[in-house]
């Protein structure tokens, strides 16, 4: 069942088969555990670390942990951190504009607040975020924020350094184990409860059933359902349409954010530009160097993604077909950064592209990830959703900005384990079905 965009109908599909792929239980190997968790990116990484030590876990995903979307993360972290005149209300604020009245304010709040809190857990994993010469956190701006509150790691490897340290953590936790290269074919269902999950391990190339008490998707986005998307090839939807087959109310699926500035190379695969270098003062300019986002909006280039990504579209429709639009590293006379050594990565790409960083790299705008997924399971319990696999209505609008960055994941992949407790019987709810992670921003 799927809900109407815009309205409380619901939509049946009729024909949907139960299960992706035929097997039986007497013909397969049997793996029991406390708690499943379907994906090892940051949220799921960040579920397995907030379950109670005594209990134990098993992450399955479906590629290696350095393969997820969280490791392509660029941008940083949206905190209040260590800035007087910034405000916890003043993050709200920004968050509530830029999610154009569709955002949940009680729950932007509270992953607002938590902010903090989540970044020293992170700094107790060994993340290094970057500092300056005091030692200081350096804080940048980026789009739709009034202050300086972004945390960013190795200029635009943010998710490479939070993973890093995320994935070390959670290797050195006796009651959690990892399985990697192993897909998720279906949830096990019975008697209106999630059991656990039906999974191929490629290593023996053989189906495994796995049963467990807590059954939690943070299976990431869908971008390769796009011909063109900043997704890694294993981004295909699969938690959302298992949670679909097993009986879930999938919500809000329309919700497809596209990201202003994807590095544009005729014939080359498509690298994100991360914001932050606008936020460092880098501009969007076209073919004929002409800076146009003043022209729709009076933030210019710090306006939220969707504001830009539109803004981009409107002025190669009003110029042709041929036009072209380029980022402008120091069209501003900025000189407080280097795009080639600040940037790392952006660089790399613009050079594999036969792009100069320090000119003008073409852009364009893509598929990054979409905010829709499950709601809930109305005929089955004891399943929660984390991350892009889910959707709770409650800040729908959150992917018109990286406004939250990183946090809906931290807050909600820990949130999802909070019911997860040693005296949790078999087939307590989960009461979690949220989401929202920051793609490769």
């Amino acid at each position: 069942m799927i809900n109407a965009p815009g309205t409380n109908r619901e939509i049946h599909i009729s024909n949907v088969p139960r299960y992706l792929a035929p097997f039986h239980a007497k013909l397969h190997p049997h793996f029991f555990t406390d708690v499943l968790i379907v994906g090892g990116g940051l949220a799921g990484l960040t579920a397995a670390l907030a379950v109670d030590p005594s209990l134990k876990v098993l992450v399955v995903c479906k590629a290696g942990l350095d393969l997820s979307n969280s490791v392509k993360a660029q941008g940083g972290i949206a905190t209040v951190w260590d800035v007087p005149e910034d405000k916890f209300e003043n993050h709200v604020k920004d968050t509530l504009i830029a999610g154009g009245a569709l955002c949940d304010e009680e729950t932007v709040e509270m992953i607002v607040r938590r902010g903090p809190d989540e970044v020293r857990k992170l700094l107790s994993y060994g993340t290094r975020f970057d500092r300056d010469e005091k030692g200081d956190v350096l804080l940048g701006r980026e789009g739709g924020h009034d202050h300086f509150r972004i945390l960013h790691a190795n200029g635009d490897s943010t998710g490479a350094e939070i993973m890093r340290a995320t994935i070390e953590e959670a290797r050195r936790r006796p009651n959690i184990r990892i399985w990697e290269d192993t897909f998720t074919l279906d949830l096990l269902t019975n008697d209106g409860f999630c059991r656990g999950a039906v999974v191929f391990w490629e290593k023996e190339r053989e189906i495994e059933l796995v049963w467990a008490k807590q059954t939690i998707l943070a299976t990431g986005g869908l971008g390769q359902i796009y011909r063109e998307t900043t997704n890694p090839s294993c981004a295909t939807g699969d938690g959302v349409a298992l949670a679909f087959r097993a009986g879930a109310v999938c919500r809000d699926l329309e919700f497809i954010q596209f990201h202003p500035t994807v590095l544009y190379i005729a014939g080359g695969s498509r690298s994100l530009i991360t914001e932050a270098m606008r936020g460092e003062g880098a501009l969007l300019v076209d073919k004929n160097g002409y800076r146009f986002m003043p022209d729709y909006d009076e933030r210019g280039e710090l306006a939220p993604r969707d504001v830009v990504s539109r803004s981009i579209v409107k002025q190669m429709d009003q110029m042709g077909k041929e036009t072209a639009i380029m980022l402008a590293p120091y069209y501003a006379g900025i000189d407080a950064y280097d795009p080639r050594k600040d940037f790392l990565r952006v660089s790399k790409d613009c050079v594999l592209g036969h792009e100069d960083a320090e000119a003008m790299p073409q852009i364009w705008t893509l598929w990054m990830y979409g905010a829709g997924g499950m709601d809930l399971f109305p005929e089955c319990t004891s399943t929660g959703g984390v991350e892009e696999a889910a959707c709770s209505g409650t800040g729908v609008a959150w992917w018109l900005l990286k406004h939250l960055n990183e946090f809906p994941v931290l807050n909600y992949g820990g949130e999802a384990t909070e019911s997860v407790k040693a005296d949790v019987p078999k087939g307590e709810v989960v009461k979690l079905s949220l989401a929202f992670s920051n793609r490769n921003c």
